[in-house]
């Protein structure tokens, strides 16, 4: 092969990427450079020596046994018919790259030794230049790889620190709530600056306590009872905030009970994950404070229990006005005792919460405790006749009740008699044809003396013998003989003020008190027939309701 034949094959050698490719193309060449013939060719592997496949010219004949013996030096190998073997090893900067074979019927002449080992020169080259390629490639390839996961290692760290700091905002801004002592309005209002989404707390019965952020409804819409209990229990079957329709829903459960709902108006369900971290742990300082208010409601509770029975059997004033200041309440006003029984309602925390929300709308909150299947109540203000039994009749379903009041009371050491005054009351109403409704104390007049009625038959035996006829004329001519003697009466016998009262003329006063003499037969001017006419019209009015 001359220097040009040289230069192209070291062109073809050097521009091959395959290092089995390359053996093989100088393997071809063996024959070219004299009376040689390429027996095999091998490369150098991690586990020794591998043969490149695709040559075959005798290949089969070496042996791979004797190969492996040379140790990575040249020499000579055994091959039949051939006086002379040559392995001749191909090297790089990093030690044994392969081995070509080569055998001849005669040894190689000087100029035949220069030709091959120009030609192994020029492959070992060729194998070394692949194998850097190879190696680049490798490491441009682990570089891209590295900046790659280093790319992504970075991101991810970018993301989980603006987590953090996001997550630590939630925590600093709650934690500052808590320590200024701000209530469910103050959760409501960070919750809402946390995450940009109007914020809202109801109570369990979907009732809105505290909104923050625009587009409050108004009026606040009532879902019914079957709705609410349908949403929460959707919502409680899953673990922390819940979507439900246009709302992200988190339940303040401490301790597993219920006390209120926390959410978030997301019509647009843009809400992310730290949206719903925000959530979640201000649901969290929701449940505490309104456990903290639920416990301080209980003890409050207790207090005024307390105070009211300490009252209504009698205990020191210097402490009572003491203690009613520490819950709340000012024992310095007028107060009325109040006592309520309701047959067929036990004296229960049921009842007793009925009686509270049928005096909240007459009267300051007032002090309310139990007695047997009574609720008792110290009020300041004297119930209006019977606004407050209609609204227990509303509240409990039934106008089957009764209401006792006592007179007025301006001291604590008088809450015992207005306590006695209320029982007496309302065992009066209890003990009168008509048991439902409410007796005033002031109202009983001259039945304060004849006692709490318990001769009733007694009581209608007397009516009937000073005003049964009376009753029977008014009953049959549809009048009302006895009630204008009972106006008539009540006015101290003033004609101006009875007509005032009955919304007549004189006149019509003057001739329905003839009719009473005539049909009664009665005197009115006989003191004796005038007391028994007017206790008998005040019994016929208080006890028996006014009934025919």
């Amino acid at each position: 092969m001359d220097p040009h034949g040289l230069l192209v094959l070291s062109h073809a050698l050097f521009t091959c990427a395959e290092q089995s490719e390359i053996v093989r193309l100088a393997m071809r060449q063996v024959s070219a450079l004299g009376p040689y013939r390429a027996e095999a060719g091998y490369l150098a592997t991690g586990g020794g020596l591998s043969r490149v496949p695709g040559h075959d010219a005798g290949a089969p004949t070496v042996d791979d046994a004797q190969m492996t013996k040379l140790g990575e030096a040249d020499g000579s190998v055994s091959l039949p018919e051939r006086s002379w073997n040559w392995a001749f090893g191909l090297r790089g900067a990093g030690g044994l790259l392969g081995y070509i074979v080569v055998s001849s019927h005669s040894g190689p002449d000087e100029q035949g030794h220069f030709l091959l080992a120009s030609l192994v020169g020029l492959t070992s080259a060729a194998l070394s230049l692949a194998a850097t390629r190879v190696s680049q490639h490798e490491s441009t390839g682990e570089l891209v790889r590295l900046r790659t996961e280093r790319d992504t290692a970075l991101r991810r760290l970018d993301t989980m620190r603006s987590k953090l700091h996001l997550q630590r905002t939630v925590h600093e801004t709650l934690a500052r709530v808590a320590a200024r002592g701000g209530g469910e309005h103050a959760i409501t209002q960070a919750l809402y600056e946390l995450t940009g989404l109007s914020a809202l707390v109801e109570d369990r019965f979907g009732n809105l306590r505290s909104w923050a952020g625009p587009d409050r409804p108004d009026p606040y819409p009532v879902r019914s009872a079957t709705n609410q209990e349908e949403m929460l229990r959707q919502v409680t079957r899953e673990a922390g905030p819940v979507r439900f329709k246009d709302r992200l829903i988190a339940l303040a459960r401490p301790r597993g009970d219920l006390l209120g709902v926390l959410a978030l108006q997301d019509p647009g369900a843009t809400a992310d994950e730290q949206t719903v971290f925000a959530l979640d742990h201000a649901q969290r300082s929701l449940a505490q404070e309104l456990m903290h208010m639920r416990e301080l409601a209980g003890v409050e509770l207790r207090l005024r229990r307390q105070l009211i029975d300490d009252l209504l059997e009698g205990t020191d004033e210097t402490s009572a006005y003491a203690r009613a200041e520490a819950v709340g309440h000012d024992l310095q006003r007028t107060h009325y005792v109040v006592v309520v029984h309701w047959p067929g309602n036990g004296a229960d925390d049921s009842f007793t919460r009925a009686v509270e929300q049928a005096t909240d709308t007459t009267a300051a909150r007032p002090l309310i405790t139990r007695r047997g299947d009574r609720v008792v109540l110290l009020t300041e203000a004297r119930p209006d006749d019977d606004a407050v039994h209609a609204a227990l009749a509303h509240e409990l379903g039934t106008p089957e009740g009764a209401i006792g009041v006592s007179t007025r009371c301006d001291s604590p050491d008088g809450v015992p008699r207005c306590y006695q005054e209320a029982l007496r009351a309302l065992k009066v109403r209890q003990n009168s044809r008509q048991r439902s409704g409410t007796t005033f104390f002031d109202d009983l007049g001259l039945y304060r003396i004849l006692g709490p009625g318990n001769d009733l038959r007694e009581l209608e035996d007397f009516v009937r013998e000073w005003l049964g006829q009376l009753i029977d004329y008014d009953a049959g001519h549809d009048t009302e003989l006895v009630e204008t003697l009972s106006r008539y009466f009540d006015c101290g016998g003033n004609y101006d003020d009875a007509a005032a009262a009955l919304t007549v003329h004189r006149s019509t006063l003057r001739y329905r008190l003839q009719r009473i003499r005539e049909i009664s037969d009665r005197d009115l001017a006989d003191v004796d027939t005038r007391l028994n006419l007017q206790v008998a019209t005040r019994v016929w009015k208080i006890i028996l309701s006014g009934r025919r």
